[in-house]
Formats: C-alpha cells, sequence, structure tokens
C-alpha cells in the first residue's frame, strides 16, 4: 500500500494519517506547504483526556493567547487502510480500530495549556460519566478583538470567581462558555446529573430523570440544554446528547444541528473513537458541500465563510433579530489558522482541489492569520458527480429527491437508482463513484445547483433549528430563555451598529479619495 510522504522540517510526514482517502491521487513526492499548519501534539493527547506538553502555554491575553502551529508526528508503525472512506465502519469502540493511530487529529485545535486545563476541570465537577466533550463558541474562540485589556472586574461581571486562565483567555470580554457533553444513556446520565446538580434543572427537572430524557431525545435535534449554570467559578452553558444521536448528525447530516457546530473550531477535551471517525467523516462533508456552492476559483476566506455558514441557512435565529448579521465573518476572520488546521490536510487530499496561490511558496504562510490564499477547483463533471456521490446519506437523499421532481424521473426506475446507491449493505464493497444520475447533478448550471443544495440545507436544518429553540423554554425555563433571547438581541444591535459604522467610515474613505 502507497503512502504520499514530504520531506519536511527535517523529517518525513504521512499525509494519509489524517484519514483521507486519496484514492484519486498518484504517488507524489511532494507535500503541500499547507501541511506545516499541523500543531505538534502526541497521539495520547489527541485520543484522551491528557494534556500534551507540546501545547506550551503563552502569557498574551484573548486571540493572542491561543497558538495552532507546529508538526505533526506520524506513527512510524501503523498504516492506514486504503479507501477507508469507501468502507466506513462506524462499529469501533477503541481508538486502535481507527484506520491509524493519528487519524483525525486536525481535529484537535490546540489552545493554550493552562485554559485547556480549566475548561477540563469543569468537566470533572460531573458525577455523571461523560464520554465526548468539546467547548465551542465565542466564549472559547473570540470573535473580535479585545477592545480592552483582561482584568479581574470585567471577568467577575460574567463569571462568579473565574481561574485566572479564563479571564487571560477571554481578555477584556468574557463570555459564557458553551459544552456540548456527549453520554451513553440519557435517562441514567440526567438521573445522576439531577441528584448533583438539581439548581443547573429548569422545573421540568422535577417531573424527574424520564421526562428530562424524554424532552432531550424526541423533541428537536437531540440536544437537552442548560444554560447560565456557574462551574468552578465559571458561567456555562452545557448541552447533553446521546452518542447515538451524534454520530447519526455526523455522518448523516440528518439535522446538522450538532454537525454544523463542527464544521467550525471547537476545543475537544473529552475524545470518543467513534465520534472522532464520524466527524472526519462530517468535515470532508463540509468541504464538498461548500465546493459545490463555490465558483473555480475562490479565497480562503470564501471557502471557510461558505463552510461556516451551512449551520446558519435555515436557522430561524438569523431571521430574527437576535444574531449578529456578522457572525460569520466574524468566526472565519479571528480564527483563520485554526480553521486551516481543520481544512487544510483535506483540501491537499481532495483531487479536485488545490492551493492555488504563490503566497503558500513562503513555508511560514499557513500561520500568518492574515494571509487569505487562492484555491482553485476542478469543475469536471465527473469529479463534481463523486463529490455528490460522497454527499452525507440523509442529505443525499433529499437532494436526489429534488432533481427526482426536477428531472420528472419516475418512482419505480429512481428507487432503482436508489438501492444501486445504497451504503447500507454492510457486506458489500463500495467504492462510491458518481454515476449518470450524479453527474447529470454535478452539470447543471452553476447558479442553479448551487440554489439546490442551499435549499437541501435550509430544509435539513429549519425544523430542528426552530423545535430546538422551542424546547429551550421547557429545559431552561421562561427566566433563562428571556435573558438568553435578550443577550442574543443586544448583539445582534451592536453588529448592525458596528457594520453602519464599517459602511459610513468606507464612505468617507471614496470621498476623500
Amino acid at each position: 500500500m502507497a503512502l504520499r510522504y514530504a520531506q519536511q522540517r527535517g523529517g518525513l510526514q504521512c499525509t494519509r494519517c489524517l484519514g483521507i482517502s486519496s484514492r484519486s491521487r498518484p504517488i507524489e513526492l511532494f507535500f503541500h506547504p499547507a501541511r506545516r499548519f499541523l500543531a505538534s501534539q502526541s497521539t495520547k493527547d489527541a485520543g484522551t483526556t491528557q494534556p500534551s506538553p507540546s501545547e506550551a502555554p503563552t502569557q498574551s491575553p484573548s486571540s493572542e493567547f491561543f497558538k495552532s502551529e507546529g508538526t505533526l508526528k506520524p506513527s512510524p508503525t501503523a498504516i492506514p487502510p486504503s479507501d477507508w472512506e469507501d468502507n466506513v465502519n462506524f462499529a469501533i469502540s477503541q481508538f486502535s480500530e481507527l484506520p491509524h493511530s493519528n487519524f483525525g487529529v486536525n481535529q484537535h485545535i490546540v489552545i493554550n495549556d493552562e485554559f485547556k486545563e480549566a475548561l477540563r476541570q469543569i468537566l470533572w465537577q460531573f458525577r455523571a460519566p461523560i464520554r465526548y466533550a468539546f467547548a465551542y463558541g465565542s466564549g472559547v474562540f473570540p470573535q473580535s478583538k479585545p477592545s480592552v485589556a483582561a482584568t479581574p472586574s470585567s471577568a467577575t461581571s460574567i463569571h462568579s470567581k473565574p481561574p485566572d486562565a479564563v479571564v487571560k483567555a477571554q481578555g477584556g470580554n468574557p463570555k459564557m462558555i458553551d459544552f456540548i457533553f456527549g453520554v451513553s444513556y440519557t435517562q441514567h446520565w440526567h438521573s445522576l446529573n439531577l441528584t448533583q446538580h438539581r439548581d443547573h434543572y429548569s422545573a421540568l427537572g422535577s417531573l424527574g430523570s424520564g421526562a428530562t430524557s424524554w424532552v432531550q431525545d424526541k423533541l428537536g435535534a437531540g440536544v437537552y440544554f442548560n444554560p447560565y449554570v456557574t462551574v468552578n467559578g465559571t458561567l456555562i452553558k452545557y448541552g447533553v446528547v446521546n452518542l447515538d444521536t451524534l454520530c447519526t448528525d455526523l455522518s448523516e447530516w440528518t439535522t446538522l444541528y450538532l454537525a454544523g457546530r463542527l464544521h467550525k473550531p471547537v476545543k475537544i477535551l473529552r475524545d470518543d473513537p467513534r465520534v472522532r471517525l464520524a466527524n472526519q467523516v462530517n468535515l470532508l462533508s463540509a468541504l464538498r458541500a461548500a465546493l459545490l456552492l463555490l465558483p473555480p476559483t475562490f479565497t480562503e476566506q470564501e471557502l471557510y465563510g461558505t463552510i461556516a455558514s451551512i449551520s446558519y441557512m435555515g436557522d430561524p435565529r438569523m431571521v430574527l433579530p437576535t444574531e449578529d448579521p456578522s457572525k460569520v465573518a466574524n468566526i472565519v476572520g479571528n480564527n483563520l489558522p485554526h480553521f486551516r488546521r481543520l481544512y487544510s490536510p483535506l483540501i491537499d487530499n481532495l483531487p479536485n482541489v488545490s492551493f492555488n496561490d504563490s503566497k503558500c511558496s513562503n513555508p511560514d504562510w499557513s500561520s500568518d492569520p492574515s494571509a487569505n490564499v487562492r484555491l482553485a477547483q476542478d469543475m469536471d463533471p465527473v469529479k463534481r458527480g463523486n463529490m455528490v456521490r460522497r454527499l452525507p446519506k440523509a442529505f443525499r437523499s433529499k437532494l436526489y429527491f429534488q432533481y427526482q421532481k426536477k428531472y420528472q424521473i419516475p418512482q419505480l426506475e429512481f428507487n432503482k437508482m436508489l438501492e444501486a446507491a445504497s451504503d447500507e449493505d454492510a457486506m458489500r464493497i463500495n467504492r462510491r463513484e458518481g454515476g449518470g444520475f450524479e453527474r447529470r447533478i454535478a452539470n447543471e448550471p452553476p447558479e442553479d445547483l448551487r440554489m439546490e443544495v442551499r435549499g437541501v440545507i435550509k430544509s435539513t436544518i429549519g425544523w430542528p433549528s426552530t423545535s430546538q429553540s422551542l424546547k429551550s423554554v421547557l429545559t431552561a425555563g421562561i427566566g433563562r430563555s428571556w435573558r438568553y433571547m435578550g443577550e442574543k438581541y443586544a448583539r445582534y444591535r451592536e453588529g448592525k451598529n458596528k457594520a453602519a459604522q464599517a459602511a459610513r467610515e468606507e464612505k468617507e474613505k471614496e470621498k476623500e479619495a
């Protein structure tokens, strides 16, 4: 089995260890400079909750408090199977069952050690077993540069008694920190957590773990949120989700509610092999969907902005005055190195997209947040048809149904096509390559294809996101829900005012010119 290696900083690096099929690429001795973005960290850190000694702390606040560069250390013995993506085995329970010992290491965003440890200490305050956990959002990855320096008084305006690491990381703009907890048994988890943390729950908690778990699993997107709770002196919001629900959404895009959150940089605090495998599929799917929405040439910010915007298409919060209109641009603009860590290795190993910019000849370009390099994709309908065929199953079925109506394909013929494209037969070896139907879709006028893909994204997200928002009145209670909506509205107003101010400044510059 062939591996692609490159001489880099005095050593060889395996591009296959990231868990990406390169079946359509020839063996090369060239390694794109984007690989230099990878953070140096051990397999142990990527696979467990133990801190990595390579994530050395820094002293500067907020955005300067984070780092994301380094070099991935390949395993000298483990060799990944070829074309792992064609036959994904989600029934795994050990990290050793992943295609490679470093599989999915790109998912582990590197942040300051002290801040990471402060986040992990929060998890230890829960006796109920948490199998998988990540922290996300602007409380972990700032969406704007700090306007003032961090002070204890500014931090205590949100948190009661936060650790110093939290104060430094959030700078002068303290925010509630968001978590997602993946658990094995929903009712059992809530039973234990209600005993320990009854104050985290609304009045719904008085009905017991049975009612709580029913509301979690049967309503909305399968997540139960407890917002505005203080743990270790830090204000947090945590959502609880069953691991099966999480993995299904990551691999099939049934709701895109959780999959969309993981399209963006998050800090994984406890890892699980099954989730890591499903999330690698999710990241590849996000990249492919974005490529279907983009023209032949585009910039990094346009690519990552398209990926980040997937989870907001169809979200009612983006229509109502409850979100900053510049939210996506702020997420990407202030976290570009983190997006590179997630997606650069995937870009380098897909056969139909590549970096196409002279800036990439600079060995340090990937650590430069101001470098917005250009990319190019191959618009060949065969390759784009393969991308359509490799979209997540639930999402792909909806897209197929849209084109069945458009092309007026008889139902019997359409059912045969779906059967031929089935991924469910575990005994079959499938090379998921597009056929005539997928190539016909890919050969549609670009704007028509974008419209159909956007429509499917909106229909996938719309109801789960709406019902999840309505469910929050039950899970959070009226008081905390009102507080949450008030804060969201304030952010919307702030973002709108900033956009208006920027527009005025731009007009003044044009007049002066």
